[in-house]
């Protein structure tokens, strides 16, 4: 069986299960809120137009933003719980995932009921009323029966929709099959995305069909129609949820990354370690990188790797650059002092941001240094990740030496190279570790005026682990051992077009290239 097959294979009970935990938590809330909603709606048309409005505008938020937004909103609050009950929550994974997943299902449940009952022919409620039943009695047994076929309808457009969004929980700490897609399209595993899209796809089908036979039921007054459905998705929500019922115990520890290759090869080593000392390991990844501080100094995830000028701008907001020795050690008082968080130390190498472009295209231009593509900027295309050009570091380079592209496109990481080899961008914000700088035959230019700070790759611990003896001790050996050209070979393994390897095979052999060994 191919390694990528079996790779997905062996991750599919786990993150199947959140997937469909996660589906049906969403789903139940938003018909809890949605049909009281639709009831009052329908006979008030002073709830039904706002109601059905904020509910349409909801909609108009991209699923992924509206995720995202949750989580510093839940970060906020439990910092204020905390304060003020002396009792924090975890803001990252589920609780945002639930939260907008539901508000995103609420709009066709709430349409559908309120289109069904404001349907219902009004002879038949005559008719009730004129035998004596009370509003109550009405709506019971004569307004919500006939308008049943109606909003099951609309609770089968929200449990594809909702499937469908589940995938994007990812970033922000929830597992799911999103996991598959956001990885894959990281590392060009193809195989990864298909089956990610393939099981979500086919999960979102299968609970259709299972509601249409509910809705057919309905709608011809067939009892078994009704119970199979009924059954067939008690049956499948069980049989899903089954790897996370049979798991016993939560992880020791939670190991994060951040949403490229080298993050997954470093968070699968980390966790290799601990997990060879006994530990139970979680794992968060394709974190945003303030997602991924904000979690650990929280205690939400107890390791990952960052790096010292995203933590020196980004997160202490500097902006001067005193040099790498001085950044790492200010770094490391401010963070301690600050949330308590410890940086264990660097792991020998930088990865830096760094402007490159084609070897040949850079030589037919005269470019060497970013002065020299400061004069011919106007006349290129800048590609960047989908962080760089909001970031404080692409400013202080902007303004050190007047760039001004003619175009500016940001790319997924992986897309960004591809752009820069295709010919779609002239420059791109790459990756001093990057395998692929070798490979494609770029080169980085230099930067004369220090604009860009250094890049020292840290283990961040949090601060619940900061004494933290095992933990500590499984990862010590790899302070200050990891040279630029063996993380930069590692990278190129996952990233390369033939014979890729994993993140934990990466990680395998990197080690072994180190002579490091579990204990």
């Amino acid at each position: 069986m191919d390694e990528r097959l079996a790779d997905a294979l062996s991750r599919f009970p786990g993150y199947f299960s959140a997937h469909i935990l996660l589906s049906v938590c969403a789903l139940g809330l938003s018909l809890a809120i949605s049909l009281p909603l639709a009831v009052a709606a329908s006979r008030n048309p002073a709830v039904r137009w706002p109601s059905l409005l904020l509910a349409s505008l909801i909609q108009t938020i991209p699923g992924l933003a509206l995720l995202a937004l949750f989580y510093p909103l839940l970060l906020a609050l439990s910092a204020l719980s905390k304060s003020w009950f002396g009792v924090g929550f975890t803001a990252l994974g589920f609780k945002p995932a639930l939260l907008a997943l539901t508000l995103y299902a609420i709009l066709p449940i709430l349409r559908n009921g309120v289109a069904g009952i404001l349907g219902v022919d009004p002879a038949a409620v005559e008719a009730a009323r004129g035998m004596g039943m009370t509003d109550r009695q009405t709506l019971l047994k004569v307004q919500l029966p006939l308008a049943a076929p109606v909003i099951m309808a609309g609770v089968r457009t929200a449990a594809v929709w909702t499937i469908g969004a589940a995938t994007l929980a990812t970033p922000v700490g929830q597992t799911s099959l999103g996991n598959y897609i956001f990885s894959g399209l990281q590392t060009e595993n193809w195989v990864f995305v298909l089956f990610g899209c393939a099981a979500s796809a086919g999960l979102a089908l299968a609970a259709d069909q299972l509601l249409g036979l509910m809705e057919s039921g309905l709608a011809r007054r067939s009892p078994w129609r009704l119970w199979a459905g009924g059954v067939g998705l008690a049956v499948g929500v069980l049989a899903g949820l089954s790897p996370l019922l049979a798991h016993e115990g939560k992880a020791t520890y939670v190991v994060g990354a951040k949403n490229f290759s080298e993050q997954y090869i470093l968070a699968e080593m980390m966790a290799a370690r601990l997990e060879a000392q006994g530990a139970r390991v979680g794992r968060k990844e394709d974190l945003g990188s303030a997602t991924a501080y904000h979690a650990l100094a929280a205690g939400e995830i107890d390791v990952y790797v960052d790096y010292s000028g995203t933590l020196w701008t980004n997160v202490l907001g500097r902006r001067d650059n005193p040099g790498r020795k001085a950044v790492l050690d200010q770094l490391t008082a401010a963070l301690k002092q600050r949330d308590g968080v410890v940086v264990m130390g660097s792991l020998g190498f930088e990865n830096a941001y760094a402007l490159a472009m084609r070897e040949d295209r850079a030589k037919s231009l005269g470019i060497k240094d970013i002065s020299d593509l400061a004069g011919k900027a106007s006349q290129l295309t800048l590609g960047s990740d989908l962080e760089f050009l909001t970031r404080p570091e692409w400013a202080a380079v902007r303004d050190a030496y007047g760039l001004k592209f003619r175009r500016q496109t940001s790319y997924q990481p992986t897309f960004m190279y591809r752009a820069l080899t295709d010919g779609d961008a002239d420059v791109i914000s790459a990756f001093s570790s990057d395998g692929r700088i070798s490979a494609d035959h770029l080169v980085v230019l230099a930067d004369p005026k220090g604009a860009i700070p250094p890049y020292d790759a840290v283990i961040l611990i949090s601060p619940r682990r900061a004494n933290d003896a095992r933990l500590r001790a499984a990862l010590a050996p790899l302070i200050g051992v990891i040279p630029v050209a063996a993380m930069r070979e590692a990278n190129y393994s996952v990233d390369r077009d033939q014979q890729k390897a994993t993140p934990a095979q990466a990680a395998r052999a990197l080690e072994a290239k180190l002579s490091l060994a579990r204990h």
